[in-house]
């Protein structure tokens, strides 16, 4: 992909907010081509129009031959309910990136379980007030067959080092995929994870459930994001950051928090399923491979 190409903007999941849209497609129209139907801005109580709408539009910017990039307008909630829609075979046969994070999340599990990196980043309505370097560092992410700079400045949780498919996003979103065809592929995988909103005793939960489940079992390592407004009502009990700190030190893997990703006011797109190196005694989370080829 190169300055200039063609790329489609669709809304798979919640309502698209105009203004909020408007900011962040100024900045991706500055280098390359969109493409977007006006049904974007459907409403469909707390999905971005109906199901059958959103798959379709999904569908055909996944099946264009013309398209070299897919960015979500947002996320919010809805595309668990279109995965069962979408042909992975006919895009492992003809991949090409796609961008997005939060509830976009589930459509970069499908990707890498048809075994297509992706890039886990800014969504369009985020894209206008994120820092400068970080719509710099997505575009590069984007254009380049070269792994992008480390992260630096993690702290360590626990310590260690470790390698492997750099796979993650939003935790509520992956213990929603456990036990479906969908769910991330963390075999030997480092782990990356944000979220918003969750209360600590909810975050202690949705920990349990993937170690109860199997899914923690051969991971690598872990990378935390942001957990914005992960805090008790009340102002009680432990804090987000101890929370996961305990649940995930338990597996005796290298841990590290500080990463510029989430929903908070950083978002540095990562070549999600490209392998990368987490050595929590540097503080740095290492890019051995790129998002494009």
């Amino acid at each position: 992909m190169r300055a200039g190409s063609r790329v489609a903007v669709v809304a798979p999941a919640g309502p698209v907010p105009r203004e909020a849209f408007a900011a962040g497609a100024a900045i991706l129209s500055g280098r390359y081509t969109l493409v977007h139907e006006e049904r974007i801005f459907a409403r469909d109580g707390y999905l971005a129009g109906d199901d059958d709408a959103r798959a379709r539009e999904l569908a055909a910017a996944l099946g264009d031959p013309a398209v070299e990039a897919i960015f979500c307008a947002r996320g919010g909630y809805g595309l668990m309910r279109i995965l069962d829609r979408l042909d992975a075979a006919a895009f492992a046969r003809a991949p090409k990136l796609i961008v997005g994070f939060s509830d976009v999340t589930a459509l970069h599990a499908w990707a890498a379980r048809a075994g297509v990196a992706s890039l886990h980043g800014p969504v369009v309505t985020q894209l206008g007030r994120v820092p400068a370097e970080d719509a710099a560092a997505l575009f590069a992410l984007c254009e380049s067959p070269s792994p992008p700079p480390p992260l630096t400045g993690l702290r360590a949780l626990h310590g260690g080092r470790g390698e492997g498919p750099l796979v993650g996003g939003n935790l509520e979103m992956i213990t929603r995929l456990v036990g479906t065809p969908y769910a991330l592929p963390l075999d030997g995988a480092l782990l990356f994870l944000e979220d918003v909103g969750e209360r600590p005793y909810r975050i202690d939960r949705q920990l349990t459930q993937l170690r109860l489940a199997g899914a923690l079992d051969s991971l690598a390592g872990v990378v935390l994001g942001d957990f914005v407004g992960c805090v008790e009502k009340d102002g009680s009990g432990p804090d987000a950051e101890t929370v996961l700190a305990e649940r995930l030190g338990a597996r005796g893997i290298p841990v590290v928090a500080g990463a510029p990703i989430g929903h908070g006011e950083r978002n540095r797109a990562l070549p999600h399923g490209a392998r990368a190196r987490v050595d929590a005694a540097a503080g740095t989370l290492e890019f051995l491979e790129a998002a494009v080829r």
